[in-house]
């Protein structure tokens, strides 16, 4: 008896992630452009939202490759309104890190480093 699936062609699974492969490509290449019009030489962008006066907002600092923090305010707005507009879907209500390399948004949760042996999680140590 022959249990062998037929081979399937057209588009699969494997397409499809090349496809989104390539889309996260060209919008990185794309956020990095426009990054780099905004604040030449931006490696990164940290949000945090703040409250001040009563009111919610969002303290963004850019830094380079060096972690410094440069551009100016309006650098600043432009730059948390580009990535607002390219991640719709993030929750901007928490910290958030662009990574320009990789471009990836990713949580900026604070962490303890484990050499210190304050962290509780038996992994960490």
């Amino acid at each position: 008896m022959n249990t062998s699936q037929p081979i399937r062609t057209g588009p699969s699974a494997f397409t499809a992630g090349a496809r989104a492969g390539r889309r996260h490509l060209a919008r990185t290449a794309v956020i990095r452009r426009q990054l780099d019009q905004i604040a030449p030489g931006t490696a990164e962008v940290r949000t945090v939202p703040v409250t001040l006066d009563g009111e919610p907002r969002t303290w963004v600092v850019l830094l380079n490759d060096l972690v410094q923090p440069i551009g100016d305010s309006n650098a600043r707005l432009a730059a948390i309104g580009l990535l607002s507009r390219a991640f719709p879907g993030a929750d901007w209500s928490n910290p958030q890190t662009y990574t320009v390399r990789t471009g990836h948004l990713t949580p900026d949760a604070p962490t303890v480093p484990a050499a210190l042996g304050i962290d509780t999680a038996e992994a960490a140590r």
